[in-house]
């Protein structure tokens, strides 16, 4: 069975810098890709950030040039790096994997950015 572990959210004032955590079993990350999704009070999820299996990544506007979405090289471990936090980046933060079996999510983790 495949897990999604997602760590290292909390509460940092604005500005500030968070490196998120997703821990990966029976999966190898570089071969699938994973994305981040973000869920923000009252908000839907959107997705932030994506790393393909080629290691090509893609961003949403909102967090373009202060996000970086990686994968180390065993494949178990994905990491988003978020600098310049703002308050509207306050959400609950998902890593997701899509394979042609089944979607995959974390639990997620929470991040609120203070102003």
């Amino acid at each position: 069975q495949v897990q999604l572990v997602e760590s290292g959210g909390g509460l940092v004032q604005a500005g500030g810098s968070l490196r998120l955590s997703c821990a990966a079993s029976r999966i190898d990350l570089s071969i699938s890709g994973v994305d981040w999704y973000r869920q923000a009070p009252g908000r839907l999820r959107e997705e932030i950030a994506f790393i393909s299996n080629k290691s090509t990544t893609d961003y949403a506007d909102s967090v373009k040039g202060r996000f970086t979405v990686s994968v180390d090289n065993a494949g178990s471990m994905a990491y988003l790096q978020m600098n310049s936090l703002k308050p509207e980046d306050t959400g609950v933060y998902y890593c997701h994997v899509n394979t042609y079996k089944a979607n995959y999510w974390g639990q997620g983790t929470q991040v609120t950015v203070s102003s």
